[in-house]
């Protein structure tokens, strides 16, 4: 892990969620890279490109920003960029070669009830980049254990688990999976490869009607540091994933990160 985005917001808890990334790059040697996106805008019957003013002000609140935070050794760059979210995001982290991108839960949503606000979340439902969403002040430490929550263990694309297996590998930590027999399963889901099998510590299966259920009624068993879970057109958080915003109500961690892969088939 070499290349770490870390988009910024206006939310409070943004410099302690940057103080996250530069510790968690600190810990692979790795550069952080932060970032804002604005839109492009020329103000009618003016020669002032309102554009080039917010970039200024963009460069000038990230450069305030990232002087408030302990960066150590690590390498970090700051880059604002013009255009849409989601297509800029995805641009930029082709041109950036990022293997991570670490998300706030909320970043400009004000609603007590929300875990994911609408910009975390469109990144989250519309980009394929993997993610690791990071509670609200939540301290960096070590991760010892990752539980993985599956209903299906096919795995089409072999580069899919890199991340995972990377984090796994770095830290020393225990890999438990969950496979979470839902309603429509098949047998073939719960066939489990060798190059999987050989990463895993322990293999739990459950009946759920969701994956998401799964998880809530057996994450306590493994008091993981991490919950791995997967990005699918009708996957892990199915309901969820029809809107940006995610409640509370609907999912909730605060003890913990999640990371979110793209789709294994």
């Amino acid at each position: 892990m070499k290349s770490i985005l870390v988009p910024v917001g206006s939310s409070k808890n943004a410099q302690s969620h940057l103080q996250y990334a530069v510790d968690f790059a600190g810990a692979f040697g790795a550069k952080v890279y932060v970032i804002q996106i604005y839109n492009v805008y020329t103000m009618s019957g003016t020669m002032i490109k309102v554009d080039e003013i917010l970039e200024r002000e963009s460069l000038d609140f990230l450069n305030n920003h990232v002087s408030k935070v302990n960066t150590k050794n690590v390498e970090v760059i700051i880059k604002t960029f013009k255009g849409k979210l989601v297509d800029t995001i995805d641009l930029v982290s082709r041109d950036l070669d990022i293997d991570l991108i670490l998300l706030e839960p909320r970043v400009n949503s004000k609603k007590k009830d929300v875990y994911l606000g609408k910009t975390s979340g469109k990144i989250i439902k519309q980009t394929n980049i993997p993610a690791l969403i990071v509670p609200e002040g939540f301290v960096y430490k070590p991760i010892n254990s990752i539980l993985f929550a599956l209903k299906s263990a096919v795995i089409n694309k072999t580069d899919a688990l890199e991340p995972l297996i990377n984090l796994k590998n770095h830290f020393n930590a225990t890999l438990n999976l969950l496979l979470v027999k839902t309603p429509f399963h098949a047998q073939k889901d719960f066939k489990i490869g060798d190059d999987l099998k050989s990463e895993l510590t322990s293999i739990k299966e459950t009946e759920n009607a969701t994956t998401f259920q799964g998880v809530l009624e057996h994450y306590k068993e493994f008091n993981p540091d991490m919950l791995c879970v997967v990005r699918r057109k009708r996957g892990f958080f199915t309901k969820m994933w029809e809107k940006n915003s995610i409640l509370k109500k609907e999912f909730y961690v605060s003890n913990f990160p999640v990371l979110v892969l793209s789709g294994l088939k």
